[in-house]
């Protein structure tokens, strides 16, 4: 694996100083720390831990509501739900629906991040990235179709039920 391979993961931190066909012609003179020595980063634990995880879900959520799609979903389910108390619903329906649409809003998350990671590594068009991105577009279809599913049951025998 050459440099040029690992140059669109990420930012570099500390200047490269060697390559596979030598070392870098340095600029000054004042000698560049090896590669890999910055210390690791510190592991969050405890409390601390709860707060970070918190807030990277938060920012997660933040990221899934610049979604359309994830926006459009948000309001099928408003509708859905307001479709529930007009038929009058019982507890169970409701659970139930707020458990499928919960199971879409992980998925529709997984999806976008499958999206990001294939944009990123391979922003040229290439078959293997069409078919991941298809694929978690089948499988938030897939929910879609469940959660459709169950609120035309709900919705359908509270209003054929005598």
């Amino acid at each position: 694996m050459t440099l040029h391979d690992c140059a669109p993961i990420g930012k570099v931190r500390k200047p490269v100083t060697e390559r596979s066909d030598g070392p870098v012609p340095s600029r000054s003179a004042s000698p560049k720390p090896p590669i890999g020595t910055h210390p690791p980063i510190g592991k969050v634990t405890g409390s601390r831990h709860l707060a970070a995880a918190l807030c990277y879900s938060l920012g997660g959520a933040a990221r899934l509501l610049g979604e359309t799609a994830f926006r459009h979903e948000l309001l099928a389910a408003v509708g859905i739900f307001a479709a529930f108390a007009f038929v009058g619903a019982g507890l169970s329906d409701y659970v139930s629906m707020a458990v499928l649409f919960l199971a879409l809003i992980a998925t529709e998350a997984l999806n976008t991040a499958i999206e990001e990671i294939i944009d990123r590594i391979s922003p040229e068009w290439s078959q293997t990235g069409r078919h991941a991105k298809d694929l978690g577009s089948f499988a938030v279809f897939c929910l879609l179709a469940a959660n459709g599913l169950m609120a035309a049951f709900v919705i359908g025998s509270k209003l054929l039920s005598p």
